[in-house]
């Protein structure tokens, strides 16, 4: 059995695909720039929130450094107002969080989101349910980079062997492959199976209640 979860967060634990395509389509409205629909930001996402609004940008104005600054400050005030507002854990996520701890099995979150959203997000949803919770923070390589998975298992005592990643896109499972970890693929997310699978997740989950299962099975 693993002794240790960590959970990416968007499109994993929480569908906060709305807040997000409001606070970017805010800040791209306020320079007059092309809004998008909110499934395009299924693909925007997962690399960070500076990769987020490069993408969101039209392809001719990304190069250009103040616009891309000044669409970065709007979006990142829009989203401290709008963070909470759409955005809710997926069905069965709560119970699989307190079914896991009921079987001693230690649970993170590690984010490519800014570690103060990280925070405030995953600490209002799943604070009493997370051992640690990280985000992307100055200094250390964002995921796919292995570093983040890596201080998780310092300062939790838990060898990678024992440690199972969970995530909803390829830069989840490349990032578990990178820190020599099983990854769990969960399609309810914002990319699904396809890229799961193309991308080599280990196993998949169609629902919190098959997670469970897998996770439990040592798989």
């Amino acid at each position: 059995m693993y002794r240790l979860c960590i959970f990416d967060l968007d499109g994993t634990l929480i569908n906060s695909l709305g807040d997000l395509a409001d606070s970017v389509n805010e800040a791209l409205r306020a320079e007059g720039l092309p809004e998008h629909e909110e499934t395009a930001y299924r693909y925007f996402v997962g690399n960070g929130a500076r990769k987020l609004i490069e993408r969101a940008l039209p392809a001719e104005l990304r190069e250009d450094k103040a616009l891309f600054d000044r669409v970065y400050r709007t979006y990142d005030e829009a989203y401290h107002r709008l963070c909470l507002n759409k955005t809710r854990p997926y069905d069965g996520i709560p119970g699989l969080l307190d079914k896991l701890r009921a079987a001693g099995i230690r649970t993170a979150v590690l984010s490519n989101k800014p570690d103060p959203f990280t925070q405030h997000i995953a600490g209002h949803f799943f604070g009493a349910q997370m051992d640690l919770i990280l985000g992307q923070r100055e200094g250390i390589a964002k995921k796919p980079a292995p570093d983040g998975v890596f201080e998780i298992l310092r300062r939790l005592d838990v060898l990678p062997e024992e440690t199972l990643f969970i995530g909803d896109t390829n830069v989840d499972v490349e990032t578990a492959r990178n820190a020599g970890l099983r990854c769990l693929g969960v399609c309810w997310g914002f990319r699904g199976r396809e890229e799961l699978e193309a991308a080599g997740a280990d196993f998949l989950a169609e629902n919190a209640e098959e997670a469970l299962q897998q996770i439990l099975q040592g798989k």
